[in-house]
Parts: C-alpha cells; structure tokens; sequence
C-alpha cells in the first residue's frame, strides 16, 4: 500500500524518533543529538546517534541509517506497512482510507480471521476435555508444559465430524465462512460439510501481526492418511508465504541475532522448551523463496537445522538451489546438520540446551555446504570429472543475481578448486573470471595433477575448504623474495623494514636477509643469488616445511611475476607493486584507528561535531575497499 507522503510526515512530526528508539536502546544527551551503545552491533563506546530535529538515527559503528519506520523494521522484522500502521496508532492518527477494492478484500479477510480465532480458542479448550486425555498425555511425554501449551496456542479437535461446525453455527458463523477458512470441507457430492481436523493436537497458525489464520494437526491415529494435515490455501493463508511463530519468534531472533529454521511445528516448541525462543518452521514443505525472505526480516544469516539422513540432506540441497539466486550483500543462509536420525526436539530433550548448542556453533555457511554437496555428487580423480565439478560449480555460480555476491563466490570457488585439484585455473571465460597479471595465466604449463578423492575427513579440513593461517598478501610477497632473492640487491633495508602479522613467514623474512648478509662479496650478484642455495640454506636451517609450502602455492606458478623462470625486471615490477600495496594498507588500518578515536571523542563532546570525523572515517574505510578489490585481483 502506497502512503501519502504528507501522512507519513505528520508522523514523524508527532512521534519523536528519540521515543522510538530509546525503547531500545539507552540514550544520552550530547548537544542537539543522543547517543548510545548500536543496537545493531557490539560495542563498548557509543557510536549510535539519534537526532529528533532532522528526525534520523546514525549507526557510525554498522552504517545503518533512517527514520523511525526503519527502526522498527530493522528491529523487530515489521514491514514498511506494519510500522506505519503501528506508528500511526502511537501518534493517535487513523490509517487512510484504501481503495474500495482492498477495503472489500480486506474486510472478507477480518471476517475469516473472525472464523479461525474462534475456532483457535474452541481447539484450545477441548484440550482439557476428558476426550483429549490422550493428546494431553501425548504432550507430557513430549515434555510440552502447560506454560508451553498456553503460550502456543495448542489445542485439540475431537473426533466428532462435525463438532467445530456446530460450535461456529451457535455463535452465528455461517457454513460458508467455515468453508472458506479452510476449517470444513465440502463434499463433491453434495453432502453435508464436515470439519477438516479430526482427533488431531492442534497447532495455531498466525501471520506476522500474530493473527490465527490457519492450523497444523498431528494425528493421533497411527493409521491416519497424513500424520500433518495443515490447513489449505484460503484467502488469509498461503502456506508457502508463512513460517509458523513467525510473530513469536521476532523480537527473540532480534535480541539474538539469528534465527532457527526447523522442519516441524513439534522441533519449534521443543526448541523454545530448552530455550530457543528464536525458532520458525515452514509448513511441512521445502523452504520457498517467499519464506527465505521473510526469514531475512528476521536475521541476515538463519540456520536451517536439518536432520543428518539422505531426506535432511536432501532438502538442505534444495534451500541452497533457492536461496543462491537471492542471496544479497549481508543475507545468506547456515546448516546445521543434526545427527542422523534426531531432529531438534530430540537434541534438546536427551542433550539439554548445550547439545543444541554445540550443533549450531558448527553450523556450515551455504558456500561450503554447497561445494561439499559438490564434491560429493561423483569422482573427480580424473580430468573428465575434475572438468564436470568445476561445470557443475560454475553453474551453481551463474545463479547469483547480486554482481558482488557472484564475483566473490567465483573467487572463492577458484581458490578451492586449485588447492583441491592443483591444477591450473579455468580460461578467463569460464564465469570465474580472475584477474591476472601481465601475462600471469600464460607462459610455462606445469602438469595438472587429479588427485584422488579424499575422505570426508580431508574435505572438511582447511584444505578442501580453503581455510588458510597465512595472509595471501604477505605470503606472495615472501614467495617471490624465495624464488627471486636477488631483489634483495636493491631492496633489502625494505624488506627488512617490512611488518608481517604471520609469524611463520615473518621468521622466513629474516631467514632471507640472513641468507643474503651471510654470502661473501663475490656471490652478491644477480647470478650468484638464486633459489637453490636459498633452498639449500633454508634446509640447513629446518625451515624446508615452509619453503615446501611457499614453492606448492598456486602462485608460484599462476602469477608470471612470481615464478622461478620470470626475468628479474618484471619480477621486481610485481614484488614492488605488492609491497607498496602492502604498506599503503597497513598505513590506512592506522590511520582508521586514529579516525575512529576522533569519532568516540567528539562523540563524548557536549558540542562535539561528529560530521568531520564521520566523512574522514568512511573516506579512509573507502579507500581500504577499493585497495583490497585491486589485492585480491593481484594475488
């Protein structure tokens, strides 16, 4: 729904944002401004701002900024029309009128909510008949409390074919609202309607305003047709736009930060039963796409908690096909995989909340579920089907929609597959599309070597996943130092001036200058400092581990400036063009550090202006952005 601009801004005008967001977080005063600890990131000094006089909130710690709609949608998942219409209540304004067609549409609706809140409070009720002992029983052996059942809404439909139906009728709703509502059904033959849900424990369905407008139940009948039957699609419930305790689960998934997906409505109390109140299900089907974006109102990163079988896997594969083309800058999806067999109300009832716990704290990213899903599917011990994996992850790539997303999923993908294959990367055409160097990709072909499939031990290790102790920048700029020394020549005070974070290469670092300042006078030439007395001296030394490791790195053949065979000027080209680019950000992390503090400081200030120092910070953070992109096409 579209808002007159003019409404909007009488709102603002009559609810001051310092209102709004000082629910949530604790303001002080600083001149014409409040400041206080983000609510979107941990931090011990406040870079949060609030100005009711421009009628704006600024994050200086995340980046984040708007008005009070935007900080009831960032902070408890509301749409753009639920904040307005919440806000507008607060500034005692009436919501405007809607075209007669959505007026019409949405008083059908209020009418059908009508149907299915009384039929909730009806469930709820014959739950503690003595026709429900039963379900009740069922429920304890769940260990399902009173409390939980309470605050779940769960109910009972007995056996009876037309119990709801006669119950509604008494209270004047008619057989045809019943209908609609998804609460009876019709026959084809004419015969006389009858309900839908039959000696089933009920589960409420709310939208995200918190209204019932559907319904789960479990049977009680082990020969029952369905063991879940949810309500069909009505006009109030779409059951692949709905996440069951949607409402519930917001303001808990904000405070926590993340957000748990279940397979079931039985996991999702089980779940807020040892503490988990941050939990949603979708409607016993796959996760849609509509369900993955609401999800994301909710938390940027939700974890899918999927049972370890062939079926839990399964539909872990299927979220990653649905999520890819969405994913966006900050939104992505987890997996935790359960053991075989459990699902979450099963970790917490036999492990406690810490068993839980310790599963979600090793949850997957979608990137590396995907490339395990990936070298899973076949073999890839041979040029053939080491070609299929990299189509197969190629095309998983070219689903991305996001450019940035795209491009840094390539990249990534690239660095696993050289350190799983070993072999050269793909053509410049591939989709991958990494920048070289000059003729970095050409040159001398080194033999491709298809090793054979690894346990999934070794795929889970910091090989197959990429992960790596070394800073890709520092590790070429000693690569080439241990291919070439003779850059030591002309630039040995620089590299000894130089500061490494990695202490294994920067104990390599001063290996290289011990070696260059212990040759005699007539070795130190270009043609008396090479690689092989260096290899020599490095194995005198013990240092042959690391030097292994530098010669295996897929630069040491990749970049041309960087290989044993390039000619000295080119080699000193690329070396000094990583080095300045080294400097230069080490430089700027600084100089960020110092930028920050003016931040707080002015912060503090009664009239500090926070303006200057603001643009200075993001100028700095910036120009780090842009020299990272250039690093990471470099290396």
């Amino acid at each position: 729904m579209a808002f007159p601009s003019g409404f909007l801004d009488e709102i603002k005008n009559r609810v001051a944002t310092s209102d709004v967001v000082g629910r949530k977080v604790k303001l002080q005063r600083r001149g014409r401004e409040f400041v206080g600890l983000s609510p979107f990131k941990q931090e011990r000094t406040p870079s949060f701002t609030v100005n009711d006089d421009k009628q704006f909130y600024h994050c200086f710690s995340t980046g984040k900024h708007g008005s009070i709609f935007d900080f009831l949608m960032e902070t408890e998942g509301l749409s753009f029309p639920e904040a307005v219409e919440r806000l507008a209540s607060e500034a005692g304004l009436p919501m405007p009128e809607r075209d007669p067609r959505a007026a019409e549409r949405a008083q059908r609706q209020a009418g059908l909510v009508d149907v299915t809140e009384a039929a909730a409070k009806w469930f709820q009720a014959q739950l503690q008949t003595p026709a429900a002992d039963e379900a009740r029983a069922y429920l304890e052996r769940r260990g399902v409390t009173q409390d939980m059942i309470a605050g779940f809404g769960i109910g009972y439909a007995p056996r009876s074919r037309t119990a709801l139906l006669e119950h509604l009728s008494a209270r004047n709703i008619g057989v045809d609202k019943v209908i609609e509502s998804g609460m009876a059904i019709k026959p084809e033959d004419n015969k006389a309607p009858y309900d839908r849900f039959r000696d089933r424990i009920i589960f409420p369905i709310a939208d995200t305003r918190g209204r019932v407008i559907a319904f789960g139940g479990r049977a009680m009948q082990a020969d029952a047709p369905a063991k879940y039957l949810n309500s069909p699609d009505t006009p109030l419930f779409d059951k692949g736009r709905v996440l069951y305790n949607f409402a519930r689960a917001r303001q808990p998934a904000y405070d926590t930060g993340t957000l748990l997906v279940a397979e079931g409505y039985m996991d999702v109390v089980g779940l807020a039963h040892a503490g988990f109140h941050h939990a949603v299900a979708p409607m016993g089907t796959a996760l849609t796409e509509e369900q993955i974006q609401l999800a994301w109102r909710m938390a940027p990163e939700p974890i899918l908690c999927l049972d370890g079988d062939q079926a839990g896997l399964r539909a872990a594969y299927r979220a990653i096909d649905r999520a890819l083309p969405l994913l966006k800058p900050g939104y992505s999806l987890r997996f935790a995989i359960l053991p075989p067999g459990k699902d979450p109300d099963d970790v917490v009832r036999e492990g406690g909340a810490e068993a839980m716990q310790a599963i979600l704290g090793k949850a997957m990213s979608l990137l590396d579920l995907m490339w395990e899903r990936e070298i899973e599917a076949a073999p890839w011990d041979t040029p053939e089907r080491a070609a299929a994996l990299k189509k197969r992850l190629r095309e998983a790539v070219n689903q991305l929609r996001d450019g940035d997303v795209k491009t840094l999923y390539g990249q990534e993908i690239r660095k696993r597959l050289d350190k799983l294959l070993g072999n050269e990367p793909l053509p410049n055409n591939s989709g991958f599309n990494r920048a070289g160097r000059g003729n970095g990709w050409q040159g001398r072909r080194t033999q491709n070597t298809y090793r054979g499939q690894p346990t999934s031990e070794v795929r889970r290790s910091a090989l197959a996943t990429g992960a790596d102790d070394w800073l890709p920048r520092e590790a070429l700029i000693v690569l080439i130092a241990f291919h070439h020394p003779a850059i030591l020549l002309t630039h040995r005070d620089m590299f000894e001036a130089m500061t490494l974070k990695s202490g294994p290469l920067d104990a390599m670092r001063f290996e290289i200058i011990d070696y260059f300042d212990g040759l005699e006078a007539h070795d130190v030439t270009a043609a008396g400092l090479d690689n092989a007395g260096l290899t020599r001296h490095l194995e005198g030394r013990g240092r042959q581990d690391v030097s292994t490791r530098l010669a295996n790195m897929p630069e040491a053949r990749l970049l041309s400036f960087a290989r044993l065979d390039a000619g000295l000027e080119e080699v000193l080209a690329g070396w000094l063009e990583v080095s300045q680019l080294h400097h230069k950000l080490q430089t700027l992390a600084v100089e960020q550090q110092q930028a920050e503090a003016e931040l707080e400081s002015e912060l503090k200030r009664e009239e500090g202006d926070s303006q200057d120092a603001l643009d200075r910070l993001l100028a700095i953070k910036n120009e780090i952005a842009a020299l990272e992109q250039q690093n990471s096409s470099a290396v």
